[in-house]
């Protein structure tokens, strides 16, 4: 499917349902849709990300994964608050990502517009280029300093993880690359081939402990990673913010989207969201399946672990220190690519 036929189907579900949302000030498309042309093809595994604005203090759970009318859409509700402010946008990296350029589907009242034309007039200048990349370096240090090895096995994995992983986020913003997630090692790649630090790209993965892993390892890992992930929809009742990327529909993306990384000759690259979705499955076999059930799918993921270095929990201490101390080399590359980025403007 044409993207711009996709993108009509997701404007007609605003205009139909979406509107009908208690407080609706508008909507905008998000994510890697943002940057497609109307004629490309729309990626396989691909859903398209909404954004919609409500007047509220705070906003509504997300509706998350669905499809409708033959397209997968992704909604997620913002508070007015979350927007009002151009400078808060300019030092979000994904909210001053998705509205660097005009894709906003309705607007009723301008103020979607209004803040969005500000923005765009702002996103290139080296100053909130590298704001941005500070907040989510910023981020990383505050998420590894609340590491806690008293919590559950699966929240062990994400405290690690998460932070491990938006260290693509860091040099994806200064390139002014969409900060993508389940791709993101796939687009940085790029981007450190680009500025000439594909040296620096093997110690991103090895950061993640995926560096040495063959594309017949990971598919293992993967196909029990299946087995985990029907199991987890079966029993799953409690809701949780990701719950609707652990369901029938979203299967294709995470399952069938990371065998079509793997066969691309990217299969290290699609170990982040791999773990994710682990980790994801297991917050929801803890929550609503038995304990026999829960031990037969454990071993699995402490598998996938152990190829990626963890056999103890202190191993996991050892690995948050491990991205602390990387730290500064990362900010290193990206002063680099700030300074190389011929589209960023000095003010």
């Amino acid at each position: 499917m044409k993207v711009g036929i996709s993108k009509n189907i997701a404007k007609e579900w605003v205009i139909q349902r979406g509107n009908k949302v208690e407080g609706f000030l508008g909507a905008y498309f998000a994510g890697s849709i943002a940057e497609m042309q109307e004629e490309d093809e729309l990626p396989r595994f691909s859903d398209i990300d909404i954004m919609v604005v409500v007047l509220a203090d705070e906003a509504p759970l997300k509706l998350g994964k669905f499809v409708y009318n033959g397209v997968m859409l992704e909604v997620t509700f913002l508070s007015w608050n979350q927007i009002s402010s151009v400078e808060n946008v300019l030092v979000s990296h994904h909210l001053a990502n998705s509205l660097r350029s005009d894709t906003i589907i309705t607007d009723p009242t301008g103020c979607i517009h209004k803040i969005q034309s500000e923005v765009s007039q702002h996103f290139a200048e080296k100053k909130w280029v590298r704001r941005r990349c500070e907040h989510v370096r910023n981020s990383i240090e505050n998420s590894l300093k609340r590491y806690n090895t008293s919590v559950p096995y699966h929240e062990l994995v994400t405290t690690w993880l998460f932070p491990t992983g938006i260290t693509t986020h860091v040099l994806l913003l200064a390139a002014l690359r969409n900060p993508t997630v389940r791709r993101r090692y796939v687009a940085v790649r790029e981007v450190l081939l680009e500025y000439g630090h594909a040296d620096f790209y093997e110690k991103l993965l090895a950061l993640l402990g995926c560096a040495h892993l063959t594309s017949q390892r990971v598919e293992e890992h993967l196909d029990e990673l299946a087995k985990t992930f029907d199991a987890a929809v079966i029993v799953a009742k409690t809701p949780f913010f990701f719950s609707t990327d652990i369901t029938t529909i979203a299967r294709p993306i995470v399952i069938e989207g990371s065998r079509e990384l793997i066969q691309s000759g990217y299969h290290r690259e699609a170990i982040f969201w791999m773990v994710a979705t682990f980790s994801r499955c297991h917050k929801i076999l803890e929550a609503d399946a038995p304990l026999e059930l829960q031990q037969v799918y454990a071993p699995s993921f402490r598998n996938l672990m152990s190829d990626l270095g963890f056999d103890s929990t202190e191993d996991f201490t050892r690995r948050v220190e491990e991205v602390i101390r990387f730290l500064p080399s990362l900010w290193e590359v990206t002063e680099d690519i700030l300074s190389k980025n011929p589209a960023i403007v000095t003010k």
